[in-house]
């Protein structure tokens, strides 16, 4: 744990207690200013997208479903374990060690989820864009709901799995009392990294690109048929802008997590063992939790009907008798 010289020690009476973490006091209270509203932004931005979901019937979506889970998600993730982190920038961990094995279970529990999330409405939008005819039989209501099941109870049972050492043995991998750190070895990581990372990834971008691919093709056909008419100029803008939109969004949704996450798993991509300190409120963390915040933006801001949601929450307009029913789309 990185300390000042001098610094006073987590437990004094102890003499393997940690040193206390400081700061420079403005470095400090910008660090908390700018984690704090992180922290909020995500529950903010996730907890609208889930009000939206819930309270709007024309909502009630297979594709929604898997954005509502993606919300839940990320907003864990904003409402438990950033403050966390927050919290501990200046401060030793006093919760002992079975909370510390526990507090990462969970940690690692919400970004699998949110990173499986991330994958099926993948899957999602692959079927819908490239088999629109038979979208409606392929997905339905109860699939979606099974597969979020499956995804956060395989998430759940893979976590416990890679942390069974800790669990058994927990604070195995702190060097003193007050601090919360857990290492896990390379083999464990590379494991990790093919699961939750490059298979992943892998899908996404194979997916997303024949997704392009048939959005390029289907603007093309109408931009032919348009020309064929006679407004052949208006088509040819029209279809641009419609592969524009869809490279972006693509190049958006795979840019933005491999920057999020490359960070955390680059120890393991150098042979390395990784290892996560609460307490030090490692940057690497952090960017992948900021994932949290920017999915809802990646994946629900670019919606219609989410924006018209955010002005009728925002001034009250849901709690008007029958406003579950409005024309939202």
């Amino acid at each position: 744990m990185a300390t000042l010289g001098g610094a006073e020690l987590c437990f004094p009476q102890l003499n393997s207690s940690c040193k206390k973490p400081t700061l420079p006091h403005t470095e400090a209270m910008l660090i908390y200013v700018l984690l704090s509203s992180i922290s909020l932004l995500t529950v903010a931005l996730n907890l609208l997208v889930i009000i939206s979901i819930f309270h709007f019937r024309q909502l009630h979506t297979p594709t929604n479903l898997l954005l509502l889970s993606l919300a839940v998600s990320d907003l864990l993730v904003g409402l438990l374990l950033m403050p966390v982190e927050i919290i501990y920038i200046e401060a030793c961990w006093y919760l002992g060690d079975i909370v510390c094995t526990l507090y990462y279970v969970v940690d690692y529990i919400i970004t699998s989820a949110s990173v499986a999330n991330m994958v099926l409405i993948s899957v999602d939008r692959y079927i819908a864009i490239c088999y629109p005819m038979h979208y409606p039989t392929k997905v339905t209501k109860r699939r979606v709901q099974i597969s979020v099941c499956l995804c956060w109870i395989l998430s759940v049972f893979y976590r416990i799995l890679l942390f069974h050492d800790h669990l058994e043995q927990p604070g195995r991998s702190s060097s003193c009392f007050g601090e919360c750190v857990v290492v896990i070895n390379y083999i464990a990581g590379v494991v990790d990294l093919v699961i939750t990372f490059i298979i992943p990834i892998i899908i996404i971008i194979v997916l997303y690109f024949r997704v392009f691919v048939v959005a390029v093709s289907q603007a093309r056909v109408i931009r032919l048929q348009i020309a064929a008419l006679t407004a052949q100029l208006s088509g040819t803008v029209t279809a641009k802008k419609r592969e524009v939109k869809a490279a972006r969004t693509i190049g958006v949704v795979i840019v933005v997590f491999l920057f999020c996450f490359c960070p955390y798993y680059f120890p393991t991509l150098t042979g390395q063992d990784t290892s996560v300190d609460a307490s030090s409120a490692p940057f690497e963390i952090w960017l992948a939790h900021f994932n949290s915040c920017l999915n809802p933006v990646i994946y629900a801001f670019f919606y219609p009907w989410f924006r018209k949601s955010i002005k009728l929450i925002l001034t009250l307009q849901i709690l008007k008798p029958g406003s579950r029913d409005t024309n939202i789309l």
